[in-house]
């Protein structure tokens, strides 16, 4: 006899072949907002091809085959390099393709490229993070590297500035696109880089450009197959950043060996490596005790991008839910039609619609840091959004999580990855701690923040309560803010910021239930029928 056991039904299919760029407004309506209208159409390009599924299946197999430590050649010669699967390669070369590690450093970059090159960062987050981590790190550099690139390596321009991505162990001379690693932190220390023991003496002569040999170790040394890294060392004068090249002028191996991989809870996609420096030879940036100043030009950025990255996945948690809320029934209704989760996904998607606007003010502030506002507001809004909307990622993706009940908490969901993923991004780049004592510390020291801060939301006083309210008690704590009060300063700053930014722009009962959601210290209150309607209209692109 033949026994059929039963009929798979009301089993909703993987989210994929969506548009990842149309299917979000509040997206869409930041960008052009912040003067990248320009790039809508390339964008909807990247947001329909990194929707689909094969993108996607690209991202799952990635994580699914880490990256592998080869430290031997067949032959028994030292090799110190790393093999990736196939999908990691192909993830990369769409990531160099679309710029997104060097689009507003380009000699013709047009205003609001800073904005376009966010927007693309934050559509790759939906798909896969762990590439990112060599995007931004070489982002980041770049500027740096234009102005201070040592005189052997000044061909590199060219293939850094370039839309390829070259995976190939060779000189960076001789190839067509150029990545850049970082190497800070050490086993002592962490965060506190000052403690770090690396050492560094000149082959002949001291200063700016000149060569150095390093003698030491790096705890954690991202990407470690990058063509050149910028590393902190000990010199006499101090405490100084290196340019620390894969391969020296003359085609010789540099003497960095990489000791083991990380094995890490999550970002499993990239290689991060535990290495020491055996006479290694790096070229001096800046002036020798400067290194902190020069590490601290690039932190900015790659912060902003911790928390675009975080922005990026819970967009793709809330997606992936929203997806199955639509289609699932229980209890003779679709998910999405019952009162308690339209509450649910409604709050998740207003969350969203406050941290998209402030993070494209963010990207807008980064565009435009020559004006002395505008600089104050990336340097105090910059850790504030990677501690704020970093923080809030891990239980965003939980919720997510639950919408789907058990098939989002196996691996056959996206969601497990996802929620691997997030942790990284609250430690990388300075912990929640770190970020709220540099809140704190550009209140007290940064010029024209507290200015910058009264321009900001009193421009808004007025049109809601929460917010009136919430920003009078900031005020009153900043008269004497203590530093045991960091983080609840520094939160409440970005909530403010979000604040600020919807009271301007979207519709007044939208943004009054934001500011009610998310300053009212009396906890949860429900969202009206017609605002919530609203919000899962733009959360899905006018479609559900």
């Amino acid at each position: 006899m033949r026994w059929q056991t039963h009929t798979v039904f009301n089993q909703v299919a993987a989210l994929n072949n969506s548009n990842l760029f149309l299917s979000d407004i509040p997206l869409r309506e930041a960008v052009s907002r912040e003067s990248a209208q320009w790039d809508a159409e390339l964008l909807a390009s990247i947001g329909q091809q990194l929707g689909t599924a094969e993108s996607l299946e690209l991202g799952r197999l990635a994580n699914a085959n880490p990256p592998e430590l080869l430290r031997y050649d067949a032959t028994g010669e030292r090799l110190d390099d790393v093999r990736f699967h196939p999908a990691w390669h192909l993830l990369m070369q769409g990531l160099c393709a679309n710029r997104v590690h060097n689009l507003p450093w380009q000699e013709e970059a047009r205003i609001g490229s800073f904005v376009a090159r966010c927007a693309r960062f934050m559509l790759h987050a939906q798909v896969e993070a762990g590439t990112l981590c060599p995007v931004t790190m070489t982002f980041a550099a770049t500027p740096l590297l234009i102005q201070t690139l040592p005189a052997p390596f000044r061909p590199w321009l060219k293939p850094l500035l370039s839309d390829r991505y070259d995976a190939h162990l060779q000189p960076g001379s001789q190839k067509r696109g150029l990545l850049i690693g970082m190497g800070m932190t050490e086993k002592q220390g962490g965060s506190d880089v000052l403690s770090n023991t690396t050492r560094a003496e000149p082959l002949e002569r001291r200063g700016p450009g000149e060569a150095y040999r390093l003698v030491g170790h790096k705890w954690f040394f991202s990407v470690p197959q990058s063509d050149a890294h910028l590393v902190l060392a000990q010199a006499k004068g101090g405490l100084s950043c290196f340019f620390l090249p894969r391969f020296l002028p003359d085609g010789q191996r540099n003497a960095v060996r990489l000791e083991r991989l990380k094995d890490k809870l999550g970002n499993r996609s990239n290689a991060s490596s535990e290495v020491e420096f055996h006479d290694a030879v790096a070229w001096l940036i800046g002036e020798e005790g400067e290194g902190v100043r020069q590490i601290l030009k690039m932190a900015g950025m790659t912060r902003l991008d911790c928390a675009l990255a975080s922005h990026g996945m819970m967009r793709r948690a809330l997606s992936v839910a929203l997806y199955h809320a639509h289609q699932r029934q229980a209890f003779g209704k679709n998910l999405i039609d019952q009162p308690l989760m339209r509450q649910q996904t409604g709050r998740m998607a207003l969350q969203l619609e406050g941290q998209t606007a402030f993070l494209f003010r963010l990207a807008r502030a980064w565009e435009q840091r020559s004006d002395a506002r505008e600089a104050a507001f990336c340097r105090l809004f910059t850790p504030a959004a990677k501690f704020s909307v970093c923080k809030a990622g891990i239980p965003f993706v939980a919720e997510a999580m639950e919408i789907l009940g058990g098939s989002g908490y196996c691996e056959e969901s996206e969601l497990p990855r996802l929620y691997r993923e997030m942790p990284v991004n609250s430690i990388w780049e300075g912990a929640g701690n770190i970020m709220s004592l540099d809140v704190l510390r550009v209140l007290a020291k940064q010029p024209g923040v507290m200015e910058m801060l009264s321009a900001e939301f009193d421009e808004v006083k007025g049109q809601d309560r929460h917010f009136d309210r919430a920003w009078r008690q900031l005020q009153q704590r900043l008269r004497k803010p203590h530093e045991a009060q960091a983080r609840d300063i520094t939160r409440q700053l970005a909530h403010l910021a979000c604040g600020a930014q919807l009271l301007r722009h979207l519709s007044p009962p939208l943004a009054e239930a934001w500011c009610r959601m998310m300053l009212d210290p009396r906890g949860d209150t429900l969202i009206n029928t017609q605002v919530l309607d609203d919000l899962l209209l733009r959360a899905t692109g006018g479609v559900g």
